[in-house]
């Protein structure tokens, strides 16, 4: 099978990598927002959709050659894994995760964020949206770490609310306007 067969026989997997993105990133920021507490639950749906979910959207991706969503998807899948993993700290010869730590991994998570949101500049207002919130979460939790403020991990949650919330937006808006062949939810 020829790589442009390969490419075009494949479903558009943004639509579930943004979902699983998008759904796991409300329900942490609802933990950091302090409208529920960190469990399991969290936990389970970052491995689930938060990590698998994104990572197998990410080798789509790779499939239908877009270097941008391949990238995206993949790294923030296992940024969700990375992160189950800082959590449960499945090990006791190691240190659980300190705020100085968590600061350094949350900043370079939010300057890799930042130059992915330059890559958006050429896609939709939707996707635009998206990153920027990211960018903004992620420096603000790293802020909050090397602080100690629990009001601007507060805020933060907020913010990663709204991040989460306008990407499902535009996983529903892709599906939605691909089912009725037009434009219904404008992204």
């Amino acid at each position: 099978m020829s790589s442009e067969k390969i490419q075009s026989s494949i479903a558009n997997p943004s639509p579930l990598g943004l979902l699983g993105f998008g759904m796991t990133t409300v329900l942490l920021n609802l933990h950091n927002a302090d409208i529920m507490p960190l469990s399991i639950v969290i936990v389970a749906m970052g491995f689930a959709l938060g990590g698998s979910c994104q990572i197998i959207a990410g080798i789509m991706e790779f499939m239908k050659n877009n270097v941008f969503g391949a990238t995206a998807f993949t790294a923030y899948g296992f940024f969700w894994l990375s992160l189950i993993v800082i959590w449960t700290n499945p090990t006791d010869e190691m240190a659980m995760a300190d705020e100085k730590s968590m600061g350094f991994y949350l900043l370079l998570w939010g300057i890799f964020t930042a130059f992915m949101f330059i890559g958006t500049l050429r896609h939709n207002r939707a996707t635009q949206v998206v990153f920027l919130t990211l960018t903004i979460l992620f420096f603000m939790l790293s802020i909050g770490d090397f602080t100690g403020s629990a009001a601007i991990k507060h805020a933060a949650g907020w913010v990663g609310i709204l991040c989460g919330a306008s990407a499902i937006y535009n996983s529903v808006a892709q599906i939605v306007n691909h089912e009725y062949n037009k434009v219904i939810l404008p992204l």
